[in-house]
């Protein structure tokens, strides 16, 4: 639940005992706790502008993108729902199980559900949408589920223990997502879908046959181009009859056949409607003072069922209510997820590509690889693509998209020959980076990962954080994210930047001295009195200082595996680094006092120079990481890397040789 802060009900600034921009003498009212809701009283909030949410729901805020691995067991309750980002002394307030009942327009004030009447100076509709339910007979019966909110979600997976066989009707997003889920559960499934394909308003009919086939590689089933005709059964579900005439037996029936704009209490209210809550280009209804947003919202005849454009009208509306003008024209619908396993992307204008005669399309198709890609032009200007399987040029081509940009007579030849429609140049910034190209290193974050979560509201560091563990480990990738979030890198010094500066300093003078300097004369005859040169000549203390040696590489190497190691990944990574460090100073010194600067001949010498080779490149790793900052700021970089990373993979590779060489040289000191 939100933190309820207590409201400022005049809408005083508290820093200047100025009425905050937009907000009269009462809070802003938002109906719906979903995505768009939340996003606004989060736009809102950083506004102070006090905000009441209400939540016709039981639950808090979740992120509905996650009820799919819900429901197939792959994360916990806990991990779906959703923590608002909000100021630490936001004037925000949330009403949960506590439905808005009416609207009354003439005194602007919102009627919950005991009659309690609160009121607004501007009120936003965020009341999102609900699942349809076809007038199929039998429909009523026992067992017949829905899959849109976190209720059906609870419901199916209660259900899951005892289902044998599930039928999901609807080819859809949402039906595949179920029909997956379901299937993870063990469950025999089945897809019924009545258009010819499926994701039918996103795909075309080759897209949907592939998408089709490797659903079923899976152990899934597809029958498309088929209406449930009857639901069959006494009291609950024993099986359903298709148009075809066919039976299928199952005792679960999954219905996903689209969605209906939660409109009613717009309509009663006697506000603009028609498909949904009617918008113009500020997202106001028919009365100036009540906003609609997400799925509930009608602009220009389209209602716009996926989140993006929802947290879209959300940002907008705030600036609008804060009184920073802005309009609203439109979204690009867009779809870029896994479906069932499948990589798939549509984006634009792709719906009834057969049947129209305004534009052109080119397709590229590798059945060996599973890749589909088709791009629709639109007077030789790009208006929309859809593909199945990978695509690295994807995050280029949605830009493209979006500026409608010209495609060259030459582009065309090169998409239908090699599937890529642009130059397969390196990107040189993190946002032009393909979807699979891996921005966090340590725990496997992707940008396309990153990017997902940014769409569904994570627009800050520590949000993108906390949803995809990305720099939770080294930190070297965050001027990576900060790019990505502002578009430009934010270059900041490394935690314990001092003990790192002056370890590293001193481990790599340590290290030179040792390679350098000549060695230090010994003893010419055997005297009873301890003299410093028996350290690194006498067989006891050569011991001693050499198994020492040997534990603090082993240390070392087992720090190194932190990151990969469970009961190792406690405490903070900057710390372990410095420590790192030390263990790398102490380890210098150690060898000193084994070798008295001598290097040895044969085996011997070649461990030395693997000892001061890998501590040398461990200094510098150090010393370059410690000045990353300031480097990067300069544009310093090595083949579009930052330097302490090809130092790090020298230091890596330095260590490799050592293990077999300390092995070859306790053998030849104990057994020759």
């Amino acid at each position: 639940m939100l933190p309820t802060n207590q409201l400022n009900t005049d809408c005083t600034n508290t820093s200047s005992d100025q009425k905050s921009p937009g907000c009269d003498e009462n809070p802003v009212i938002v109906i719906g706790g979903g995505p768009a809701g939340i996003r606004a009283a989060e736009c809102l909030s950083a506004k102070n502008i006090p905000v009441i949410i209400f939540n016709a729901e039981r639950w808090q805020p979740y992120n509905r993108v996650k009820l799919t691995p819900l429901l197939s067991g792959d994360v916990q309750v806990g991990q779906v729902y959703l923590e608002p980002n909000l100021p630490k002394d936001a004037k925000v307030k949330q009403y949960t199980s506590h439905p808005i009942v009416s609207i009354d327009t003439e005194n602007k004030e919102v009627i919950g559900q005991f009659e309690r009447r609160f009121p607004y100076s501007k009120l936003i509709i965020a009341t999102g949408s609900r699942a349809h339910i076809p007038a199929i007979p039998g429909i009523e019966l026992d067992d017949v589920f829905k899959f849109r909110n976190f209720d059906d979600v609870e419901k199916l997976v209660a259900r899951s223990i005892s289902a044998r066989r599930c039928v999901v009707i609807g080819g859809g997003l949402l039906g595949l997502e179920a029909a997956r889920g379901m299937a993870n559960r063990k469950i025999e499934t089945i897809v019924v879908e009545h258009e010819t394909r499926l994701m039918a308003r996103q795909l075309d009919d080759g897209a949907g046959a592939l998408l089709a086939s490797q659903i079923e590689a899976l152990g899934l089933t597809v029958k498309t181009g088929l209406s449930v005709k009857k639901i069959n059964g006494t009291d609950r579900v024993e099986s359903i009859t298709l148009s075809n005439g066919e039976e299928i037996e199952c005792d679960t029936l999954i219905v996903c056949t689209g969605i209906r704009a939660n409109m009613e209490i717009a309509r009663d209210a006697g506000l603009a409607v028609g498909r949904a809550i009617s918008v113009d280009q500020y997202l106001q209804t028919s009365d100036p003072d009540i906003y609609a947003i997400g799925e509930c919202a009608e602009y220009k005849g389209h209602v716009y069922g996926l989140v993006g454009p929802g947290l879209e009208q959300a940002a907008i509306t705030a600036n609008n209510i804060s009184g920073e003008t802005e309009s609203y024209s439109g979204s690009l619908p867009t779809t870029k997820l896994k479906v069932v396993g499948s990589d798939v992307f549509s984006m634009g204008d792709v719906e009834q590509l057969a049947e129209r005669i305004d534009i052109d399309t080119i397709t590229y198709e590798n059945k060996d690889k599973s890749i589909y890609r088709r791009l629709i032009l639109q007077k030789n200007r790009l208006v929309g693509a859809m593909a199945i399987g990978e695509w690295p040029e994807i995050n280029v081509l949605q830009n493209a998209i979006v500026q409608r940009k010209f495609i060259w007579p030459w582009q065309k030849l090169s998409f239908q020959k090699s599937g890529f429609l642009f130059s397969q140049k390196k990107p040189q910034s993190v946002t032009e980076w393909p979807a699979a190209a891996t921005v966090c290193n340590c725990t496997g974050v992707t940008r396309g990962q990153i990017g997902e979560a940014m769409s569904q509201g994570c627009v800050t560091f520590e949000s993108l954080k906390k949803e995809t563990s990305c720099s939770t480990v080294c930190g070297s990738c965050k001027p990576l994210i900060h790019e990505l979030l502002a578009g430009k890198p934010k270059y900041e010094p490394i935690e314990w930047l001092k003990p790192v500066l002056l370890g590293s300093t001193l481990a790599l003078i340590a290290a030179l001295i040792t390679l350098l300097a000549p060695g230090l004369p010994s003893r010419d005859s055997i005297i009873p009195d301890f003299t410093i040169d028996m350290i690194w000549t006498d067989s006891y203390y050569k011991q001693v200082s050499g198994f020492t040696l040997l534990g603090l590489s082993v240390i070392a190497a087992i720090l190194s595996l932190r990151k990969n190691i469970k009961f190792l990944s406690f405490g903070a990574y900057s710390g372990w680094r410095a420590f790192h460090i030390l263990i790398g100073l102490l380890a210098a010194i150690i060898l000193f006092l084994h070798t008295g600067f001598h290097l040895g001949d044969n085996l011997n010498f070649w461990l030395m120079i693997s000892f001061l080779a890998l501590g040398l490149t461990g200094a510098l790793t150090g010393l370059l990481k410690a000045g990353e900052h300031r480097l990067l700021k300069k544009g310093m970089k090595l083949n579009n890397e930052a330097p302490a990373r090809i130092t790090f993979w020298l230091h890596i590779i330095t260590f490799w040789p050592l293990p077999v060489l300390l092995a070859l040289h306790i053998l030849t000191v104990y057994f020759y």
